[in-house]
């Protein structure tokens, strides 16, 4: 029997079935198609602003997004270079199949992980315990703890101007059975949307009319354990939109699903359709718009910046205004997608459900948009179903610690009405929290776990060491004070050689330059660590906590924070309540 189940193979199902499976539990990954493993059915790239913060986050803890993104490259840049470090996020366009094919490779060789085609219908209970699942085909399968991580598949629908049906993703088979399980359990169900470009037939691109947006040479790559040469074998390349574009989308907003009121889900914010972008932002006169490849032998290239719900004959004239894009063909039309989940006030930071003993959550299902917010939830939620199985504390990363942390609060505190993405501008702490220090902030907790193995340990010890060392000789040699300055780099004082690797030259060049920044931030950390270590004990009544107002009673009672400092930013808690919660801990600690 296993000891885990985890339903969907996304980006969040198949970290959190490797994370348990390389823990040592017997896990099995239930998959809607097997052929749909990792699947990437909108942007063919991995990363991206405060994304490439997650993911080398994802690599730090022992899980293989960044393996495999490596692994499956066409081009390599980082974003934001010309601002501070910690804004600088690496990005990298991915071959979608080639990494469809590479994670499906990892799971079928990790041992204690089984992979099954299957829908499951039922999570079933006993006492408020999970004890397994039951499939639509009648199997029913024991287990102590479930994931689920379905993505965007529960009820899904996609729509296409007046068109619409029930399906997945890129014509995929929606997962029907399980919404009406979970509001059974008690959940409250939401509908997101989401949405994806066309894809043009590359023979019908003309590149001569796009600027070309070669990739980085050297290629930064996203894994601390790739330690060859990454290559870029492809390019991209950028062209705009044009009133032509907006006047054809102006004159048919009323047969756009999104302004008709055919489309039920809220969208994303921050990836607003086509139709939404020349609505809103009515004052510009273009919108730039990405081409990128979707593999290398593939002929289908992705129109980044252009997604979008509208009839198919609006497509086709609006693509086809776009310079580059004159003669396009279109193989796959845009669409938008809706789809069920969940309200992640119904979790805790450790993605356990609140009132289902051995029920997680991780991705989409949790209201998040982007694989890299996925795969961050999936590793978290197979790590915390082991550690509940062998009854240890769960793993919950504070704001101070990591991206993952800023995420997972932002959700369970605060909760969300659109689809989250995480960025740079969420993390209070993002000159501590920078993507290039990722592997010292987590790698040692990942190892205490089990999940990080030695060889990762011994790469970021010598990484720290190589740090260490080149630092004292900036000291020795006179130069420390000098790379202080605003125009001086390290290659100019040191010349890059083979005594430090890029990693720790990055680190150090880092650590010197922005010294007296990170004190202070540091000092920040450090300050807001107390209220963060002031757990709060998950049986605790709030009810029976005099001086709490009726309003925190309630909020505290449902979304029962893991400490002070959660408990302080959950809307509806006031300063005076969390005074309260601050004497109650103190007289309880005092009496036992």
């Amino acid at each position: 029997m296993p000891q885990v189940i985890v339903i969907g193979a996304g980006h969040a199902g198949c970290e959190a079935a490797l994370a348990a499976a390389r823990l040592g539990c017997d896990t099995v990954l239930l998959t809607l198609s097997i052929d749909a493993i990792a699947l990437m059915p909108c942007n063919p790239s991995i990363g991206g602003t405060g994304k490439g913060h997650l993911v080398r986050e994802v690599d730090a803890l022992g899980g293989e997004m960044a393996l495999a993104a490596d692994d499956c490259l066409l081009q390599g840049r980082m974003l934001n270079t010309a601002k501070g470090p910690a804004v600088h996020s690496l990005r990298a366009q991915e071959d979608k199949q080639a990494y469809h094919r590479r994670m499906m490779r990892a799971l079928f060789a990790q041992e204690h992980l089984e992979i099954r085609q299957a829908e499951a219908m039922e999570i079933l209970t006993r006492a408020g315990q999970v004890t397994g699942i039951k499939t639509v085909t009648g199997d029913i399968i024991e287990a102590q703890a479930v994931i689920v991580a379905t993505g965007v598949y529960l009820k899904s629908r996609i729509i296409i101007g007046e068109y619409a049906r029930a399906c997945g993703p890129q014509g995929l088979q929606a997962a029907s059975a399980l919404s009406r399980n979970l509001l059974d359990l008690g959940f409250a169900l939401r509908r997101f949307k989401t949405g994806t470009p066309a894809r043009v037939d590359v023979r019908s691109i003309d590149f001569d009319r796009m600027q070309v947006q070669p990739g980085d040479e050297p290629v930064v790559p996203f894994s601390l354990m790739t330690d060859r040469r990454l290559d870029n074998k492809a390019v991209c390349y950028l062209t705009w939109t044009n009133e032509h574009t907006h006047d054809i989308i102006r004159q048919n907003l009323h047969r756009s699903p999104m302004f008709s009121g055919t489309i039920e889900g809220t969208g994303a914010r921050y990836c607003p359709s086509i139709e939404d972008k020349v609505h809103r932002f009515a004052d510009k006169d273009r919108h730039q718009l990405f081409l990128e490849p979707e593999g290398l032998d593939n002929p289908e290239w992705y129109v980044q910046g252009m997604s979008s719900s509208l009839p198919e004959d609006v497509q086709w004239a609006m693509y086809r205004t776009v310079p580059g894009l004159e003669r396009a063909r279109l193989t796959r039309l845009a669409y938008a997608i809706e789809y069920d989940c969940i309200d992640p006030l119904d979790i805790s930071p450790a993605t356990n459900a609140l009132r289902v003993h051995g029920l997680f959550f991780a991705g989409q299902i949790n209201g998040t948009s982007g694989y890299e917010e996925a795969a961050a939830q999936g590793l978290l939620a197979g790590i915390n179903a082991v550690q509940m199985l062998r009854d240890q504390e769960p793993l919950v990363l504070g704001r101070a610690q990591a991206y993952i942390g800023v995420m997972m609060d932002d959700l369970t505190s605060k909760g969300t009405d659109e689809p989250y993405r995480m960025m740079t501008s969420r993390a209070e702490h993002r000159l501590y929290l920078r993507q290039d220090n990722a592997d010292l902030r987590l790698t040692a907790l990942s190892h205490r776990i089990g999940l990080a193995d030695d060889a990762r340990m011994r790469r970021m010890e010598n990484k720290a060491k190589e740090t260490q060392a080149l630092i004292q000789r900036l000291r020795d040699e006179g130069l420390y004070d000098r790379l202080k300055q605003p125009d001086v780099k390290l290659d100019d004082l040191i010349p890059d050689d083979a005594a430090y690797s890029p990693a720790a030259r990055e680190q150090a060049q880092i650590t010197v330059k922005y010294e007296g920044y990170l004190r202070k931030e540091e000092a920040q950390v450090r300050q807001s660590a107390a209220m963060e270590s002031a757990r709060l004990p998950q049986d605790l009544d709030y009810a029976l906590i005099p001086s709490l107002r009726i309003e925190a009673r309630q909020k505290l009672q449902r979304q029962r924070p893991v400490s002070l400092g959660q408990a302080s930013r959950i809307p509806g808690v006031s300063p005076a309540d969390v005074a309260v919660l601050q004497v109650y801990l103190k007289r309880r600690q005092a009496d036992n």
